[in-house]
């Protein structure tokens, strides 16, 4: 829009908005900000005039008073706006050129650059870069239209949208806005006597899908407790085809009761179809013991062996620095392959060390079968020991959050690292298309686990491929098409048994390594060699493992056109970033010539109209819709109102620095000289400058009143 360089009286606009522009850009010319004045209406309430005053113009307690600022008064008959009064003079320093991109009637922070600041911030990227970012895309920061602060405001803003007291209402809303979208979101809410949010659990339709992927082995941790409310972070992961984590659900509890872990379990359990997973890891304790004993009574619990050789470090410490008691040690954690061969090495630790009345061994040894392989080498657990891939997860969240995060901000920092792990995840099956890993050896089983497993996934079979070539095998016994062999291995003592039928090609080792990690072992490997096989049997094949792991299953996304793929708030900035590359390019060419930048200008002027046009209809639909949409979905129930959790007390450190005993010694000191000061009885800081202000604000708004009616007679 077009804008002449000085305002003259009888000047006509066409709407209260235009009569903004219009004196915005001239006081932004000249060097003052604008700001609206009062309105006067007819006794039908239809406004006749309007005043546009500049921004110093008022009381002179808070402002530098400007006694003829007022620019202009503009009066309507039948919409059309004319101005009736223009008045230039002012009492104070105008702003420079290069300083009126501060004025404040200069400064908007437009809803798409909004975006881009807010997806960056999201994305880990400080405020300040986010603006020099946009600074740079507009030619310099006098072309951004706002400041840096004005970023700060912007995202303070956002984040307290939930006000104290709607923190769980917008967690419940915002279920309630993806459960409308996606039928197969999932989730639950407990609350207490008063309403309040104690327990909820969530989890999206992918996650669904990938637990029935990969959810026979999980890890559940509940160290994470960063929240504004100390809340437990208790999250369900897995590890996918390319041996990565993968998120199946999360919650937060209020407490570690035994009650609320069985709540969890129970919902977790009914979120996923009631398909109970085979092995679960958990650190050592015991309400989630008890819960898991009650819940998940098909599953094989597994214990987290770095907690416990962390325990050991604290218990046995003078033992565990003995290097022949760590050789014993370390030889009942994770070296026997049978329950025998655990027992008989538990013993002579204990008996050679005197152990056997020691109490945390004597316990650790009650646990035996959650933490020793020796006990579990029948159950699948994806080869995993302990929950330390819930725990690399959770050192995202604490970069991604602090003490003071919201339900709702977590919940939308949860569902980002989500997205960025189901992109790695992506990522990783668009490199396994393009074409097979090399080669160590040619093998006519190596090729074919080549093209059907991962690459990481290959990468393990490979090593196993590679070391069954010095694996020896001596035949036992061969009765009715039952072959036994043993395995050896050169320098080494175990002795690993091997039972193969050859009528269909089974095959069984002592290690169990195919049970347990679900991968073939170098001594079962070492007998197909023998036997020439030249691909792996289908019974051998562990689905979970290969590339088409997630062929035949869609999501109720992928069935529906209509679901949003990202968020308008994404969209809007992909927008933005597409219009600012191409208009950069646009404008460094036009500002070659006068000609090209008067066509740029007056095209920009027609598309404006066009857009403001088409934004101003798209509101007005979109307000029917929503209308529509809250009257027959429910999504926003105004029947259901729950509470915010209450704060749990954490223990330990407070948040705020640790002061030196100078700086607690001046504290003291000062306190002293305030209460020397001050005569008992006596309020220091009470309500004598409010009424001080008061006093002054009446007699500023009488002294406004009185220099109004005075320019009104001047004139």
């Amino acid at each position: 829009m077009e804008f002449e360089e000085d305002l003259k009286i009888g000047m006509v606009v066409y709407s209260d908005a235009e009569a903004f522009q219009v004196c915005n850009a001239y006081a932004l010319r000249k060097g003052f900000s604008l700001r609206k004045g009062h309105i006067q209406g007819d006794k039908s309430n239809n406004i006749t005039q309007r005043d546009f005053l500049c921004s110093k113009e008022g009381f002179p307690l808070f402002k530098d008073l400007c006694n003829d600022s007022m620019v202009d008064k503009l009066t309507t008959r039948t919409g059309v706006w004319k101005i009736s009064h223009v008045n230039s003079i002012h009492n104070h320093e105008l702003a420079k050129p290069e300083e009126r991109q501060f004025l404040r009637s200069s400064r908007k922070i437009h809803d798409a650059h909004a975006g881009v600041i807010s997806s960056m911030v999201d994305a880990g990227i400080k405020p300040s870069q986010s603006y020099c970012y946009l600074a740079e895309e507009v030619g310099g920061a006098e072309n951004v239209g706002f400041t840096k602060k004005d970023c700060q405001k912007i995202l303070y803003r956002k984040k307290f949208e939930t006000m104290e007291g709607r923190d769980a209402q917008s967690l419940f809303n915002h279920f309630k806005e993806r459960q409308a979208k996606d039928s197969k979101f999932f989730y639950s809410i407990q609350v207490d006597q008063l309403n309040r949010t104690t327990n909820f659990f969530w989890r999206d339709d992918k996650s669904r899908l990938d637990y029935d992927c990969f959810g026979d082995a999980l890890c559940f941790d509940t160290t994470f407790r960063t929240n504004k409310y100390n809340l437990i972070c208790a999250v369900f992961v897995g590890v996918n085809h390319h041996w990565k984590n993968v998120l199946l659900g999360c919650a937060f509890l209020l407490d570690e009761s035994t009650e609320s872990f069985v709540w969890l379990f129970k919902t977790f359990l009914e979120s996923i179809g009631n398909k109970q997973p085979k092995t679960i890891f958990t650190d050592e304790d015991q309400a989630m013991a008890n819960a898991i004993e009650q819940v998940f009574m098909g599953t094989h619990h597994r214990l987290c062996t770095w907690h416990i050789a962390h325990n050991a470090t604290k218990n046995i410490s003078s033992l565990y620095a003995n290097p022949e008691f760590k050789t014993h040690f370390n030889k009942v954690f994770g070296g026997c392959q049978s329950v025998p061969e655990f027992e008989v090495a538990w013993d002579s630790m204990t008996s050679k060390f005197n152990l056997q009345t020691h109490l945390w061994l004597n316990k650790l040894y009650n646990l035996r079968n959650k933490w020793c392989p020796a006990f579990s080498l029948d159950t699948f657990s994806a080869n995993m020991k302990s929950t330390q891939r819930v725990e690399s997860t959770n050192n995202v969240f604490h970069q991604m959050c602090t003490k003071t995060t919201n339900i709702i901000e977590f919940v939308l920092h949860y569902e980002k690292k989500l997205e960025d792990m189901r992109l790695t995840e992506l990522q990783e099956d668009f490199r396994c298309k393009q074409g097979m890993p090399r080669l160590k050896v040619i093998s006519g089983i190596l090729c074919h686990a080549a093209e059907v497993y991962t690459n990481k996934i290959f990468k393990f079979f490979e090593i196993e491929y590679m070391s069954c070539l010095t694996v020896r095998l001596r035949e036992v016994s061969n009765e009715e098409g039952v072959t036994i062999y043993e395995a050896t291995k050169e320098g080494h003592k175990r002795v690993n048994t091997i039972e193969f039928i050859s009528h269909t090609s089974m095959v069984s080792c002592s290690c169990k390594m195919y049970e347990a990690k679900g991968i073939l072992c170098r001594h079962a490997l070492r007998v197909f060699d023998s036997k020439y096989l030249t691909s792996i049997l289908t019974q051998y094949l562990l689905k979970r493992w290969t590339k088409t792991v997630k062929e035949g299953m869609f999501l109720s996304s992928d069935l529906d056109d209509s679901s949003p793929q990202g968020n308008l708030k994404s969209a809007q900035s992909l927008r933005l970033s597409q219009l600012m590359h191409k208009g950069n390019s646009l404008f460094s060419l036009a500002s070659m010539s006068d000609w090209g930048a008067h066509i740029v200008s007056e095209k920009l002027s027609e598309a404006m109209k066009l857009v403001e046009k088409d934004i101003k209809a798209k509101k007005a639909s979109d307000k029917v819709k929503k209308k529509n949409s809250l009257s027959t979905s429910g999504v926003q129930d105004d029947d259901q109102h729950i509470l915010d959790p209450p704060t749990v007390r954490a223990k330990g450190l407070t948040n705020k620095r640790l002061k030196s005993a100078l700086e607690k010694s001046k504290k003291v000191a000062k306190v002293r000289y305030t209460s020397k000061m001050s005569p008992p009885n006596t309020v220091v800081s009470g309500n004598t400058h409010s009424i001080w202000y008061f006093i002054l604000f009446i007699v500023n708004i009488l002294y406004y009143y009185v220099m109004n009616i005075y320019t009104c007679r001047a004139t």
